[in-house]
C-alpha cells in the first residue's frame, strides 16, 4: 500500500516522537536495529539512503544527536563501516574489496545523467562530497582497497566524470597518479584523457562561475603529467612504474600536438578550437609558481615543448622561409602562439632558449615559420638576447666559410633577416650586417677564391626567390672584391637587376630615406617621395644644412630627383608669412643650384595662383566635422591603452613585451615611415636649445607618448614601487630612441624642461624624471647630442644634455630644478636599489645631483648644519605620487638618508666650490628665491663657513684663502666668457650680467682680505706673486697663438675680461712693495710682463694704454706709497724702473696726463704735504716741453728724449693739417734721437690711423706728419733706416721702442715704410748703402704680409680722392713697391748689394723676378766682398 511505503529513518522518527525519551531504551533499540538491518540490508541503497540530500531529515543522521554533524558523519561512517565487514565476511571476500565495489557503483550513480561532459552539477557535488567523507572513514579504518577502488572505477570509465575523478584526488581516497596508472590499457586512457582535458580547456574560456573550478582541475592534471613525464630519472624503478611518464608525456605531446594543428589552420577567434588552444597554453604560466615541480623538470618539459614546437610538421623548406619570411615578424605572428613562446621564456633563460633553437636546427628537420617566429619573439623579450644572436650568427659565419657549410649560411642569413625585422631599436639592420660582414677587407668571404665563389653562388641561388628590398641591399652595399674577382660581383648585381626588373621594381626610383633592412612591398616612387620630402625636411630643421642623400640623389640620381622628389617638394600651396622649415629648405636647394630655374619659376607661379584662389574665396566650403575624420593617432592610443590594461592587470605581466612590440608597429604607421637605422646623417643629434620646433603631427605623438608613460608610471607605482614594476618603462623609453623619434623626444623635452617646466604638473615632473633615467640607462647605445649651432662644438651624453636643460637662476626654475631631481634621484634609487651607486653613476649625470645639493644648500639652512644620517624605511618615491606631494619634504627625505649621505661621499657627486661658483654665478637676484639679505647670509656660509674650511680633497679650499680666491677669479672669467657666447650684444660689464654681481663683491672682500693677512706678515707675494695673474697667466697660456682670427679674438676677449676685472679689484692688486726697512721700488714684475706681453697687444689704442687701466696703476702706486718710509722715493725708484722694464706705462701716462695730473697733485698733497716726486715733475715737464714746443715760450727739451718724442707726438695728432708743415719746422733745432723716436711714434700712428680709421683724413695728416719728421731728417743728413731693422737684440733705444708699440704695429713696418715711397727723397736713395737692403727686405716682408692677408688690416678704408699718391689697394702698394725697386736696382751703386744673398736666400721663392734682378746685378761686381758692409745704425 502506498500509505505504507516510508522509509526507515521516517519509522525510527515517528517512535521517537511518540515514546518519551528513555537512554536506556534508547540503547537496546538502537541494538535491536543493527541486528535487523544486519539481516535485511542492501548496502547499495543504505548508502544513497545516508547522502540523500533531498531530505536532510530523513537520512541515517537522525539516528545520532542531530545537533552535531561531526557525531552524524562518524555515526553514520562507523554506521555502515560495521555493515561492510558483516557483509564481507558473509560473502568471503575483503571487506576492501567489497567497499571498493560498492563505492564504485555508487559513483557511477552520482555521475549519471550530467549536465556537462566534464563539470559535476552542484547536486552532483553534494552528493559525492557525502561518499568521499565515508570513504575516507574507510580508508582511515583499513576497510578500502584504492587500487580495486581504481580498477572498479576504469570499467564505468563511459559515464565517469573529469572532475569526480578530480575530487577523488582532491580528498586523498585515490590519487590521479594511482588512476592513470591502474588504466589497463594506455592508448585507451590516453584517448579518455585528452578528450576530457580538451573539453576542460574549453571550459576555461567560459564565463561562467564554473570555469575557476575547471582552471584548477586543469592545473591539478598538467602538474601531475609533467611531474612523471619529466621527472629526474632515479636509480630506482619500483616506485613508479615505467609506463606513467610515458603515458604522461604521449599526453601533453597529444595536447601540443593538437594545439599547433590547429594554428597552422587558420584557427579563428570564436571557434570551440581556439578556446580550446588558448586554455591549453595559458596552462603553462601558472606551472613556474606552483612549487609542486623542480626547476629542472620544468625546464626539461619547457625545452622539450619549446623542441617539439619548432620541428612539428616540418613541411616548409628554406626556400619558403626565404620568399615568405618578412610575414612571420613577430607582430604578423599568432598571438597564441606568441604568447606560448614568452611563456616558455619565463623558465628559459636566453641563453637556453636560443641553445635550444641552435641544437634544433643542427640536428632536426624544423618548421621555419616557428622557428624564425620564435626569433622574433626572442629577440622582442630578451633584450640581452641582441649580443646572444650576434654572435650565435658569427660563430655561423666562420663555420660557414671555414668548411663551406651551406646550411650555416642559409641559418644566418635567416636568423639575421628575422631579428632585422623587429626593427633597429631590437636588432641592427640586415643592410648594416651585409656591410659588416662584406664591405671591407676584413669580411668572411676574403680569405679565399673558393670564399668568393660560395657565397656569390650562394646569393645566386637566392636570387628566384629574393624579396626586392634584399636584392636592393646587395646591390647598393656590394661585398668589396678584388678586381681580378670582379666578374663575379658584376655577374651577380647584372642577375639581381634582372630580377628586380622581373619584379617591376626600379633601382633608380628608389628613395632616399627607403627602409631596406625591412623586406615590405616596395612603395610607389610618388609615395615614398613624399615621405623622403618629409624626412628630408626634418633632417634640415636639426642640421640646417642639405641632408647628404639629397645632395647625392641631385648628382647621382637625377631621374629620381626631378622626377618624383621635386615634384612632392614643389606641391602648390599658399605660402605662409614667416617662412616655415619647407620654405626655408626649398630657398637653400634654390641657392644651391639643386632645384632647375624653371621648375622653381612655376612653383612659384602656382602658389600665388593658390594664394589668388583663396582670396577669391567668398564662402568657405563646407568641411566635414572633425569628428568625422579618422584620427591617424587612433590605433595608437588604443595600442597605449591595452598596455595600460595589461599592467594593472598582475596576470598579464608576460603581455607587455608583445604590446611594447604592437605600440612600435602603430608609431611608425603614424609617423608615416618606418624607423631604419641608416637614416640618421651623423653619430651626433644636433638641437635647437634656445628656439626648439617641432612639427604638429611630432608633437602630437610624442606628447601621447610621454602622457602615456606618466600615466603608465602613476599606475604601476600605485601598487609596487620602482623596483618591482619589472621593465615596462625600459621597453617603453627603447620604442622612444628609434633614430627617426629619438631627436623628436629631445626636442620635446627641451621645450618642456627648458622653456615650460612652470606648467608641468606633479604627474608630469614624476614621468620627465624616470624618463630620463631610463634614457641614461640606455646611453650608451644612444648618440651624443650637440646642443645647438651657436654653442660650443662639444657633443653631450643624454643624461649630460638633459641635465644642461635644468637652470637654477630664478625662483621658479629653482623650485621645478628641485623637483625634478629629487623626483629622479628618488626613482633611480628606488629603481636599482640592489645597486644604488651603480644605477646613479650610470643612468644618472652628475650635474643633476650636485644642483640637488645647491639648491638644497640655497633653500634649507638645516641642511647646512651637519645632521646624523637617518635610515629611513624607504625612500620619499611613493608620496611622490599622491597629488598632495610635498617636495620640499620628500627632499630633505632624500638629503638625510643614509645611502645618500654615503652616496655623496664618493669624489664623482662632490659638489665642490668650484661647481658651486658656476652655479651660483647663474642665479639672477632679481628673480632669486632668497633675498638680498639672505643670499648674502648664504654667500658667506658658503664660502667662509663650508668651503674655506674643507679639505681640498672634497673640493673645498684647506683653509687657504688664497686658493679660495683663484678658484673665485678662474670661474668668474669663465662665467664672463659664457657671457659673451650667450649673449648676441654683449658688452661684457662686469658685474652686468644678473648674477655676478654679489659674487664679485665677495671676491673683493675676499681679496681685502687676503691682502691684510698677508701684509702684515711677510712681503705680499714678493716670491709667487699676486694669485691674480698667476690666474690670467695659466689662462692665457691655455689659449691658441697665431690660430687665425678665430683665435685671435678669443684671445683679445679673455685680456678684456683680465683689464675689466683688475679695474673692480683694489688698484694695490697691479703693485706690491717689499717689506724692507730701506725704500726700494715696488714690485711690479708681473703687471709689467703683462702688459709688454699681451694688454699693448689688445688693450692699446694709439700706442698707448686704455685710460683706465693706465690710471688704476697710478691709483696703486700712491697706495703703495703710503706704506713706504720714504714715499718720494719709492715712487721715483718706481717710474725709473718703468723707463727700463716698462715704458709704455709712462708714453700712456703723457696720452693721459690731462686727466692724471689733477689727481695725481691732489692726492699726494692730501697725502703726503710735499710736492710731487722728481719723476712725476720729470712726466710734467715732458708735457710742458711739447705743449708749449709749438709757442714762443718752448724750452729745451728734457734728459729723455723718447720721452719728450712721445709727449710732442701726442699733441702734434692735435695741430690742424694745415698747420703741419709750417709749425714742424721747429724740429730741426731737436736732437737727433728725438727725431728718430718721433718718427717712430709718427709711423705707429699712421698705421693706428689705418687700423682704426675715423675719417679719411686722419690717415692723410699721418701721412703729412711721418713725411715732415722724414724730410728734417734727411735735411739734418740723418738715418732714419734704423727704425725698419729693430729686434729685441739691440741694446738702449731699439729694444724700448719695440716695447712701447703693438707687435701688429711691427709686421705692418713694411706697409707703412711703402706708404713714404712718394716722399723717399732720390738722392738720399742712392747715396745710402743700407737703403737697398733695407727696401728690399722690407718688399720680401710686404709680400709676405699680403700673402698672408694681414695687410688688409692697414690698407686704407676711405676713398683717397684727396690725396691720390697713396694706394687704394694692397695690391696697388706691392705693385707700386716692386715697380720702384725694378727702377732703383739699375742705379745703386755695387756697394748697396753687399749681404744681398743672406737676405735673399730666405726670401728667393717670395718674388723669382726680384731675385733674379738683384742676384744679376750683384754678379756685375767683380768682387763684391772688397766693398765693405753698409752700416745699419
Amino acid at each position: 500500500m502506498p500509505g505504507r511505503k516510508r522509509l526507515w529513518a521516517q519509522l525510527l522518527a515517528g517512535r521517537v516522537k511518540k515514546q518519551k525519551y528513555d537512554p536506556e531504551r534508547e540503547e537496546k533499540l538502537k541494538d535491536s536495529a543493527v541486528n535487523l538491518l544486519r539481516r535485511h540490508q542492501n548496502l547499495n541503497d543504505l548508502l544513497l539512503e545516508v547522502e540523500d540530500p533531498l531530505c536532510e531529515k530523513l537520512c541515517l543522521g537522525k539516528l545520532v544527536d542531530c545537533n552535531s554533524a561531526e557525531i552524524y558523519a562518524d555515526s553514520s561512517s562507523s554506521f555502515i563501516g560495521s555493515a561492510l565487514q558483516d557483509q564481507a565476511s558473509r560473502l568471503g571476500i575483503p571487506v576492501g574489496i567489497l567497499s571498493a565495489r560498492i563505492f564504485a557503483g555508487n559513483v557511477e550513480q552520482v555521475c549519471k545523467s550530467p549536465s556537462h561532459p566534464i563539470l559535476l552539477s552542484p547536486e552532483q557535488r553534494k552528493k559525492l562530497s557525502f561518499l568521499l567523507e565515508i570513504a575516507q572513514y574507510l580508508l582511515a579504518h583499513s576497510m578500502f582497497s584504492r587500487l580495486s577502488f581504481c580498477q572498479e572505477l576504469w570499467k564505468i570509465q563511459r559515464s565517469l566524470l573529469l572532475e569526480a575523478v578530480w575530487r577523488l584526488h582532491m580528498q586523498s581516497v585515490v590519487s590521479l597518479r594511482e588512476l592513470l596508472e591502474s588504466h589497463p590499457s594506455v592508448q585507451a586512457m590516453a584517448e579518455w584523457l585528452f578528450k576530457n582535458l580538451c573539453l576542460l580547456c574549453e571550459q576555461t574560456e567560459a564565463s561562467c562561475p564554473s570555469a575557476d573550478i575547471a582552471r584548477a582541475i586543469l592545473s591539478d592534471f598538467v602538474q601531475l603529467l609533467v611531474l612523471k613525464g619529466f621527472q629526474e630519472n632515479s636509480g630506482s624503478r619500483t616506485v613508479v612504474p615505467e609506463k606513467m611518464p610515458q603515458v604522461a608525456a604521449a599526453i601533453l605531446q597529444r595536447m601540443l600536438t593538437f594545439a599547433l594543428d590547429a594554428l597552422a589552420a587558420d584557427l579563428q577567434e570564436e571557434t570551440s578550437a581556439y578556446r580550446v588552444v588558448k586554455g591549453w597554453f595559458d596552462m603553462f604560466s601558472g606551472l613556474a609558481s606552483c612549487g609542486m615541480i623542480s626547476a629542472d623538470s620544468l625546464k626539461r618539459f619547457f625545452s622539450h615543448t619549446l623542441t617539439q614546437i619548432l620541428t612539428h610538421s616540418p613541411m616548409l623548406k628554406v626556400s619558403d622561409a626565404i620568399q615568405n619570411q618578412r610575414e612571420w615578424s613577430f607582430a604578423k605572428t599568432h598571438t597564441l602562439l606568441t604568447t606560448l613562446y614568452r611563456r616558455l621564456f619565463v623558465m628559459l633563460s636566453p641563453e637556453e632558449s636560443l641553445g635550444c633553437l641552435q641544437e634544433v636546427l643542427e640536428t632536426q628537420e624544423v618548421h621555419w615559420q616557428r622557428v624564425l617566429s620564435c626569433m622574433s619573439t626572442l629577440v622582442i623579450c630578451f633584450p640581452e638576447a641582441q649580443q646572444l644572436v650576434k654572435d650565435w650568427v658569427a660563430r655561423l659565419m666562420a663555420c660557414a666559410f671555414e668548411s663551406y657549410h651551406l646550411d650555416s649560411l642559409v641559418t644566418a642569413f635567416l636568423i639575421v633577416r628575422q631579428a632585422a625585422l623587429e626593427g633597429p631599436s631590437v636588432f641592427p639592420s640586415y643592410a648594416d650586417w651585409f656591410k659588416a660582414c662584406f664591405g671591407s677587407a676584413r669580411g668572411y668571404h676574403h680569405c679565399s677564391k673558393k670564399a668568393l665563389v660560395f657565397l656569390f653562388k650562394f646569393l645566386s641561388n637566392l636570387v628566384p626567390w629574393e624579396a626586392p628590398r634584399y636584392l636592393q641591399v646587395h646591390i647598393l652595399y656590394p661585398p668589396l672584391v678584388p678586381s681580378k674577382y670582379r666578374s663575379l660581383l658584376t655577374d651577380y648585381i647584372s642577375l639581381a637587376k634582372t630580377r628586380l626588373a622581373d619584379l617591376k621594381v626600379s633601382l633608380e626610383n628608389m628613395g632616399l630615406y627607403e627602409d631596406l633592412s625591412l623586406a615590405r612591398d616596395v612603395a610607389e616612387p610618388h609615395s615614398q617621395a613624399a615621405k623622403d620630402v618629409e624626412r628630408a625636411i626634418v633632417v634640415f630643421e636639426h642640421t640646417g644644412k642639405i641632408p647628404v642623400p639629397v645632395m647625392e640623389a641631385s648628382i647621382f640620381r637625377r631621374p629620381y630627383y626631378i622626377s618624383y622628389f621635386l615634384p612632392a617638394l614643389l606641391t602648390p600651396r599658399v605660402l605662409p608669412l614667416v617662412p616655415d622649415s619647407r620654405e626655408d629648405f626649398i630657398e637653400s636647394l634654390k641657392r644651391a643650384d639643386k632645384i632647375p630655374p624653371s621648375q622653381y619659376a612655376a612653383y612659384r607661379q602656382a602658389c600665388a595662383t593658390a594664394k589668388d584662389q583663396q582670396l577669391q574665396s567668398a564662402v568657405p566650403e563646407t568641411r566635414p566635422e572633425s569628428s568625422c575624420v579618422r584620427d591617424p593617432l587612433g590605433p595608437l592610443r588604443a595600442a597605449l591603452r591595452e598596455l595600460r590594461a595589461s599592467m594593472m592587470d598582475p596576470t598579464q605581466v608576460d603581455v607587455i613585451a608583445a604590446q611594447m612590440a604592437v605600440i612600435s608597429e602603430r608609431l611608425s604607421a603614424a609617423l608615416g615611415h618606418s624607423e631604419d637605422a641608416n637614416s640618421l646623417e651623423t653619430l651626433r643629434i644636433q638641437l635647437s636649445t634656445l628656439a626648439p620646433k617641432l612639427e604638429k603631427q611630432d608633437q602630437m605623438v610624442v606628447d601621447l607618448l610621454f602622457t602615456a608613460f606618466c600615466q603608465n608610471l602613476m599606475a604601476a607605482s600605485s601598487f609596487a614601487v620602482p623596483e618591482r614594476q619589472g621593465t615596462w618603462a625600459a621597453l617603453f623609453v627603447r620604442i622612444l630612441c628609434g633614430p627617426r623619434l629619438l631627436p623628436v623626444v629631445l626636442t620635446r623635452l627641451v621645450q618642456l624642461l627648458g622653456h615650460q617646466c612652470p606648467k608641468l604638473s606633479a604627474q608630469h615632473i614624476l614621468g620627465l624624471a624616470a624618463l630620463a633615467v631610463h634614457l641614461g640607462e640606455a646611453k650608451s647605445t644612444l648618440p651624443k647630442v650637440d646642443p645647438g649651432p651657436s654653442a660650443p662644438p662639444s657633443s653631450l651624453p643624454i643624461p649630460e644634455f638633459l641635465d644642461s636643460l635644468l637652470t637654477c637662476r630664478t625662483r621658479e626654475s629653482s623650485l621645478f630644478c628641485l623637483r625634478f631631481c629629487t623626483a629622479a634621484i628618488s626613482y633611480s634609487l628606488c629603481k636599482f636599489s640592489p645597486q644604488p651607486h651603480d644605477a646613479l653613476h650610470s643612468y644618472l649625470s652628475p650635474g643633476l645631483i650636485k644642483k640637488f645639493q645647491f639648491i638644497v644648500f640655497r633653500l634649507f639652512s638645516e641642511a647646512r648644519t651637519p645632521h646624523p644620517p637617518e635610515d629611513t624605511a624607504g625612500l620619499p618615491w611613493r608620496p611622490l605620487f599622491l597629488p598632495s606631494a610635498d617636495w620640499q619634504n620628500a627632499a630633505l627625505s632624500l638629503w638625510r638618508w643614509s645611502s645618500f649621505q654615503e652616496l655623496l661621499k664618493e669624489e664623482e657627486f662632490h659638489l665642490t666650490y668650484r661647481d658651486w661658483l658656476q652655479l651660483e654665478l647663474d642665479i639672477e637676484p632679481e628673480a632669486d628665491v632668497l633675498s638680498d639679505m639672505e643670499r648674502q647670509d648664504f654667500h658667506q656660509w658658503a664660502i667662509h663657513e663650508h668651503y674655506l674650511p674643507a679639505p681640498l680633497a672634497s673640493g673645498g679650499c684647506s683653509g687657504d684663502l688664497e686658493v679660495a680666491c683663484t678658484v673665485l677669479v678662474s670661474e668668474l672669467m669663465d662665467y664672463y666668457q659664457r657671457s659673451y657666447n650667450h649673449l648676441e650684444n654683449s658688452n661684457l660689464v662686469v658685474g652686468g650680467r644678473k648674477g655676478n654681481g654679489d659674487i664679485l663683491s665677495r671676491l673683493q672682500e675676499m681679496t681685502v682680505d687676503l691682502e691684510v693677512e698677508q701684509g702684515s706678515s711677510a712681503p705680499f707675494h714678493c716670491s709667487q706673486g699676486h694669485f691674480l695673474f698667476g690666474v690670467f697667466c695659466r689662462r692665457l697660456q691655455a689659449l691658441e697663438r697665431g690660430g687665425g682670427v678665430a683665435s685671435s679674438l678669443r684671445r683679445q676677449q679673455e685680456l678684456l675680461m683680465c683689464k675689466r676685472l683688475l679695474l673692480r679689484l683694489p688698484p694695490t692688486v697691479l703693485v706690491s712693495s717689499l717689506k724692507t726697512r730701506q725704500p726700494v721700488a715696488l714690485n711690479c714684475k708681473e703687471f709689467f710682463h703683462l702688459v709688454n706681453s699681451e694688454l699693448k697687444n689688445c688693450c692699446c689704442y694709439g700706442g698707448t694704454l686704455t685710460q683706465d687701466i693706465t690710471v688704476h696703476f697710478f691709483r696703486g702706486l700712491l697706495s703703495a706709497c703710503l706704506r713706504s718710509p720714504d714715499p718720494s722715493l719709492t715712487a721715483n725708484l718706481t717710474l725709473m724702473e718703468c723707463q727700463t722694464k716698462c715704458p709704455l706705462i709712462l708714453t700712456s701716462a703723457l696720452s693721459w696726463w690731462s686727466c692724471l695730473e689733477p689727481v695725481l697733485c691732489s692726492r699726494w698733497r692730501k697725502c703726503f704735504q710735499d710736492v710731487l716726486p722728481r719723476e712725476f715733475r720729470r712726466l710734467k715737464e715732458a708735457q710742458d716741453f711739447a705743449s708749449n714746443f709749438f709757442s714762443d715760450l718752448a724750452s729745451p727739451a728734457p734728459h729723455l728724449p723718447w720721452v719728450s718724442a712721445a709727449a710732442l707726438h701726442f699733441v702734434v695728432k692735435d695741430i690742424g693739417k694745415e698747420n703741419i708743415r709750417r709749425q714742424l719746422k721747429r724740429l730741426d733745432c731737436e736732437t737727433e734721437e728725438l727725431l728718430l723716436c718721433l718718427l717712430f711714434f709718427s709711423l705707429t700712428g699712421l698705421l693706428s690711423s689705418h687700423m682704426t680709421p675715423h675719417d679719411a683724413r686722419d690717415s692723410m695728416k699721418s701721412v703729412d706728419i711721418c713725411a715732415e719728421v722724414l724730410a728734417c731728417l734727411e735735411r739734418r743728413k740723418v738715418s732714419w733706416l734704423v727704425l725698419f731693422q729693430l729686434t729685441e737684440t739691440d741694446d738702449g733705444l731699439g729694444k724700448l721702442l719695440l716695447r712701447l708699440v703693438p707687435d701688429q704695429h711691427i709686421r705692418l713696418l713694411p706697409f707703412a715704410f711703402y706708404s713714404l715711397l712718394p716722399h723717399f727723397n732720390e738722392d738720399t736713395v742712392v747715396r745710402e748703402e743700407a737703403f737697398l737692403y733695407v727696401a728690399v727686405d722690407m718688399y720680401f716682408k710686404l709680400v709676405h704680409l699680403f700673402v698672408d692677408g694681414e695687410i688688409s688690416a692697414a690698407s686704407p678704408h676711405a676713398s683717397r680722392s684727396l690725396q691720390p699718391h697713396l694706394q687704394d689697394t694692397p695690391v696697388q702698394l706691392v705693385t707700386e713697391a716692386r715697380l720702384f725697386l725694378l727702377q732703383l736696382i739699375p742705379r745703386c751703386p755695387e756697394q748697396s748689394f753687399s749681404n744681398m744673398a743672406e737676405l735673399l736666400a730666405s726670401h728667393e721663392v717670395s718674388d723669382p723676378e726680384m731675385s733674379a734682378a738683384l742676384l744679376s746685378r750683384q754678379k756685375a761686381d767683380p768682387n763684391p766682398d772688397l766693398h765693405p758692409d753698409p752700416c745699419h745704425f
